[in-house]
């Protein structure tokens, strides 16, 4: 009780109802290429439609890492993407492209417009600004003539110059009789030298009565996405501006990303030229900021687009009447990633304390990023596990002589460190491409840490996810190489967990070791994942013993907490006997002076069976089972 001058009642809490809490044990996390999507980021993705969502649709360059991402997806909800790009990648621009990851601030100020993220699907997209009510629409008195049936409209005047420069690809045309219009989108416009005719095409045929004159109203391409023309903005008809407001139109122009070419795809109605720009909610106005801010596939600088980037007070923006369309160009995917560049990817999951992720998916790693997973970042934070796959070429056509792949398989684990943090499955397995409608091998290991998962979800972290009731494989048409039971021996005796395809009973993980080397009870995956998720709970459950006395009362306060959660794990069967320790006989007077605490838990962890014997014993008539089992 603080000290009190007075006589009175001090009302004071503490709080003993502290649990060892729940730990996440489901979630993946890969680094590779793919097509689209901010890059050197971690993005947390809940499902495979998200995954294409934010990355886009596979190619023949990132299959197997996007695939590998899907094929986890399809046992969890929760996987860490890092879209991995190399220094040959580039945006695409309206000229200069450049290679841009994340920050508006390091966007160039060449071109008023870049594509989003890198990557060649940037040169699909088109960016149509229309600046003020003349580039909205406009009529004008010709003499023109639209025949049935016929996709040109020839128009005769003295002043082509004016025709060509007023009617723009993409202009809609409003053609026909006084009383009935039919519009039409403008495909080509062109006069020849010394004529008096400009000759317009259109992109489908006119269809109504034939024309002999009339008055031509041409309007924006995408008009009709907007309510009216752009003008003079609320907050700049306030701070005496004139002309500040534009509308913009990002278009997938070759439908690279919808599949529909011409899909518009974001619109930006009433956006301002001005700098200090805001809405009537107060939210910020200028249209450099409002695309940045939202768009998911452009961005755009601070180069001065038709005056912008100047303050809105007193301000006239002089726009022009032209519309302005900038077609985004020389965007690259860049060269396929090495190991070096995948690693610099992996490495935004090396801190546990930045991000907790229980599997790294090794996707096609090579003997150099394996080893990178495996030492510097699974054995470093001591929380997850790296799941690894041969390497494509030990498995798939690898067939020149019989027990090749197996041979390769065991020479490629032997180069691989000892560690209870890894495991390795057997091989790749074949599976259709519904995006591209192709068939294409993948490696397993995606599938091995989904099972995992699934695990998790059905039963317990402490078991095992292989054999039949819990290691059955999804989306195998076949696989690249299906052990037989001679090879299933060797492989199991170097730590690699065979994946077999059985006549009737389908594709199953048939191992669960660990590439735990020495014999322990750390060779085996439910009891690394069983030490996982207790060291994870119970730490994480211990942050708030920190500064506390070490005292009697401390320890009995931590004893109390861990044994009961160890209670409930020995109930569902992931232990079988414990003992903590945290009293005087560790907590000495040398550790304490330490300002340390100490708390031992020894555990007994359950075990799987591996191997089963069963022994039949034909008995003669007459004797009694006693007789020869020697116990009633």
């Amino acid at each position: 009780m603080p000290f009190q001058v007075s006589p009175g009642v001090n009302v004071s809490e503490i709080d003993l109802t502290t649990v060892v809490p729940a730990v996440s044990s489901t979630e993946g996390a890969i680094a590779g290429q793919f097509r689209w999507g901010p890059a050197a980021q971690r993005v947390l993705v809940d499902s495979e439609d998200r995954l294409v969502n934010i990355f886009q649709k596979p190619n023949n360059d990132n299959a197997t890492d996007f695939f590998t991402a899907a094929n986890f997806l399809s046992y969890g909800n929760a996987l860490h993407v890092v879209r991995t790009v190399n220094a040959d990648a580039r945006n695409s621009a309206q000229s200069t492209a450049a290679l841009i990851e994340n920050s508006d601030s390091t966007v160039p100020s060449t071109d008023n417009f870049y594509a989003k993220y890198a990557g060649v699907l940037g040169n699909s997209l088109k960016i149509s600004v229309c600046p003020d009510a003349t580039a909205w629409s406009t009529t004008t008195a010709l003499t023109y003539a639209a025949t049935r049936n016929s996709d040109q409209v020839v128009i005769t005047t003295a002043n082509t110059a004016l025709v060509t420069a007023s009617v723009s690809v993409g202009d809609i045309l409003n053609l026909g009789p006084n009383d009935v219009e039919e519009t039409r989108k403008v495909k080509s416009v062109a006069s020849a030298a010394n004529s008096t005719t400009v000759s317009i095409t259109l992109e489908t045929k006119y269809s109504g009565a034939d024309v002999a004159s009339g008055t031509l109203t041409r309007s924006w391409e995408y008009s009709g996405q907007f309510d009216d023309a752009p003008g003079t903005t609320v907050n700049g008809e306030a701070l005496g501006a004139t002309g500040d407001e534009i509308h913009i139109a990002i278009v997938d122009e070759d439908g690279a990303f919808t599949g529909v070419k011409g899909t518009v795809l974001e619109t930006y109605a009433g956006v301002s030229l001005g700098s200090d720009a805001k809405t009537e909610q107060g939210a910020g106005n200028y249209f450099v900021e409002v695309i940045n801010q939202q768009s998911a596939y452009v961005t755009a600088s601070t180069k001065a687009l038709l005056g912008s980037g100047s303050a809105l007070s007193g301000t006239t923006y002089t726009t022009g009447g032209a519309v302005i369309n900038s077609s985004l160009v020389n965007g690259l995917d860049g060269t396929n990633l090495t190991s070096a560049n995948k690693i610099a990817g992996y490495d935004l999951f090396a801190s546990a304390e930045d991000v907790d992720v229980s599997f790294l998916l090794g996707a096609d790693a090579d003997v150099t990023l394996a080893t990178h997973l495996i030492t510097s970042i699974a054995e470093s934070r001591k929380d997850c596990i790296a799941v690894l796959s041969p390497e494509r070429a030990d498995v798939v056509g690898n067939n020149s002589y019989a027990g090749k792949e197996r041979d390769d398989i065991i020479a490629f684990r032997d180069t691989l460190p000892s560690s209870s943090y890894a495991v390795l499955d057997s091989g790749w397995k074949y599976q259709y491409d519904k995006y591209n409608d192709v068939y294409r091998y993948v490696p397993l290991n995606a599938d091995t840490a989904g099972l995992m998962v699934q695990t998790d979800l059905t039963r317990d972290p402490w078991f095992s996810p292989a054999g039949y009731n819990r290691g059955n494989i999804k989306n195998a048409i076949k696989l690249a190489y299906n052990p037989s039971k001679g090879d299933r021996d060797a492989l199991y005796k170097k730590g690699v967990n065979p994946v077999v395809t059985f006549p009737g009973q389908g594709t199953v993980l048939f191992g669960d070791k660990t590439l735990l080397a020495k014999p322990s009870a750390f060779d085996r995956i439910n009891v690394r994942r069983l030490f996982i998720v207790l060291e994870k709970a119970i730490a994480t459950a211990s942050k708030f013993t920190l500064f506390e006395f070490n005292d009697e009362f401390t320890r009995s306060q931590f004893t109390n907490l861990v044994v009961p959660f160890l209670r409930d794990v020995q109930g569902r069967r992931g232990i079988t006997d414990f003992q903590v320790v945290c009293d005087g006989t560790n907590n000495t007077g040398e550790v304490v002076d330490r300002n340390e605490f100490i708390g031992d838990i020894y555990i007994k962890p359950a075990r799987s069976i591996n191997f089963i014997q069963l022994n039949f014993v034909a008995v003669r008539s007459g004797v009694e089972f006693t007789e020869v089992v020697g116990r009633a």
